[in-house]
């Protein structure tokens, strides 16, 4: 049941977070070319990947295989994410939620092979 609620709490944040960009929002456009480099059709694009995989860890009460793919396409981004807070000279204190959120998703691919006792 924790597994559920983990993911659950990050497929929340993820969804929250890629709203904006899904909608193409011009402050988090601006925000996204000016602190990271990043093009509006990029911002967009991960946008759709991150709400694509934030769907797949909310159907994981349906099984494994949605965990794994949502982790795996969440994680893509977040690292990308951690990689370009630190480039940009954020440091961990600006890559600390993406960092939180990495963790989190790495245990709960982890458990998704652990064999019922």
């Amino acid at each position: 049941m924790l597994k559920h609620v983990s993911n659950g709490y990050v497929g929340q944040k993820v969804l929250k977070s890629s709203l904006p960009k899904v909608k193409n929002d011009d402050q988090a456009a601006k925000q996204f070319e000016e602190g990271f480099n990043i093009s509006r059709g990029t911002m967009r694009f991960v946008g759709f990947f991150e709400l694509i995989g934030s769907i797949f860890l909310f159907m994981s009460f349906f099984g494994k295989i949605f965990i794994r793919i949502g982790t795996v396409m969440i994680n893509m981004v977040l690292g990308v994410a951690i990689l370009k807070h630190f480039k940009a000279g954020h440091g961990v204190k600006g890559a600390k939620e993406a960092i939180k959120l990495f963790v989190l998703n790495i245990i709960n691919f982890g458990v998704t092979f652990r064999k019922k006792s």
